[in-house]
C-alpha cells in the first residue's frame, strides 16, 4: 500500500464554518463539532495510507467508541477553523484520537474532541487487536501517552 507524506500521527488542515452548520442560536450546533472530529480523521487516514482500503485489507476498520468533547467559545458563519488531529494511542483494541479546533483569525481554542475508536473485524463487528502495522506506527505517541497517565 503507497502511503502518501502525511505525518500518521499528526494532521492540520483548515475548514470554513458553512451555514447549515448553524444553530438558533447563531453558532455552530454543538453536534458538528463531533461530525469535524470524525471528518478530519477520515481525511488524516486517506492521506496517510491508513484508510479505508488499508483497513479492507486488514480485515477490519475503526467505529467511535467513545467522544469526550469540550467547548471552549463558540464558532459563527464564515469563521475559519484550523483542525488538527493527534494519534495518542494505540494498544490492543483501541484507538485515542484528539481533535483541537481553532479559529485562524486569533488562534483561539473552539472545542477539543477525544475520541476512543474500537478496531473491529469487517466480518462479524466484534472487537480484535488493531493491527501490528498500525501498532508500530503509534508505538512512540502510544508511549509517551502511557508516561503521561501514569501516577509519578
Amino acid at each position: 500500500m503507497g502511503r502518501v507524506a502525511v505525518d500518521p500521527l499528526c494532521y492540520t488542515t483548515r475548514w470554513r464554518v458553512r451555514s447549515y452548520e448553524i444553530d438558533q442560536n447563531g453558532h455552530v450546533n454543538n453536534a458538528v463539532y463531533l461530525q469535524y472530529a470524525e471528518a478530519v480523521t477520515v481525511e488524516h487516514a486517506e492521506l496517510s495510507g491508513f484508510g479505508r482500503t488499508w483497513s479492507e485489507a486488514h480485515g477490519g476498520g475503526w467505529v467511535v467508541h467513545r467522544n469526550e468533547v469540550r467547548y471552549f467559545h463558540p464558532a459563527v458563519l464564515g469563521d475559519e477553523l484550523e483542525l488538527t488531529v493527534r494519534v495518542e494511542s494505540v494498544q490492543g483494541v483501541r484507538g485515542l484520537r484528539r481533535t483541537t479546533i481553532r479559529r485562524v483569525l486569533d488562534g483561539g481554542r473552539v472545542a477539543e474532541v477525544l475520541t476512543e475508536w474500537v478496531w473491529v473485524r469487517a466480518a462479524d463487528g466484534r472487537p480484535q487487536r488493531v493491527p501490528q502495522e498500525l501498532v508500530e506506527v503509534a508505538a512512540e505517541a502510544t508511549a509517551a501517552f502511557r508516561r503521561r497517565r501514569s501516577p509519578r
